[in-house]
């Protein structure tokens, strides 16, 4: 009997270590040109490409390097969208996205009509920003961006936080659950 506790315990051991599966790494797509109705696990737009997609599902994460360009129409991302030094990112048209859409020290900004999970934020934007018809799970965050930030008509479950923008944002007819807070107090 002690026998069959014995092997059989070293069986389970032997196929619970031979059936896991080994770490896999998602693949990762580079974007330049036009991207339709198909399904990537994570995409990079490279520096000063431009790339535009359109009914696209990406499993994990979106990066938008120096100098590129990102317009997104109808897309479904489980990850965050992340641009620094971009020169324009647009997320538009009954998209969604699943994390954090982050864009810093980039150009122009546009997101609208979109389902964000997380936070969106934008700090130290160059050009004019809109964000309007949006359904935020989190926050909206605005930090020392010029050229000009509309925010309208958005649902943000979290806060709305603008601090040393130029000029002062402007906007009216979002409903905050959260807090209104510094530049942003008076939407």
């Amino acid at each position: 009997m002690k026998a069959a506790k014995i092997l059989l315990a070293g069986l389970i051991g032997l196929s619970s270590a031979t059936a896991l599966p080994l770490p896999s790494h998602a693949d990762e797509f580079t974007c330049q040109g036009n991207l339709g109705n198909t399904t990537v696990d994570n995409l990079r737009v490279p520096e000063d490409a431009t790339c535009t997609l359109n009914g696209t599902r990406v499993e994990g994460n979106i990066t938008v390097e120096s100098g590129a360009v990102l317009i997104a129409r109808s897309v479904r991302v489980e990850g965050n969208i992340q641009a620094e030094d971009a020169d324009q990112v647009t997320v538009t048209t009954r998209s969604m996205v699943g994390g954090d859409i982050q864009i810093k020290q980039s150009g122009g900004v546009m997101v609208a009509d979109t389902r964000i999970g997380g936070d969106l934020q934008l700090e130290e934007n160059r050009r004019s920003l809109l964000s309007q018809g949006n359904t935020i799970g989190g926050n909206l965050q605005a930090f020392k961006n010029e050229g000009g930030l509309r925010v309208s008509s958005n649902r943000i479950d979290g806060n709305l936080q603008c601090k040393e923008n130029r000029p002062v944002p402007s906007g009216n007819g979002n409903m905050v659950r959260g807090n209104k807070e510094d530049q942003c107090a008076r939407f």
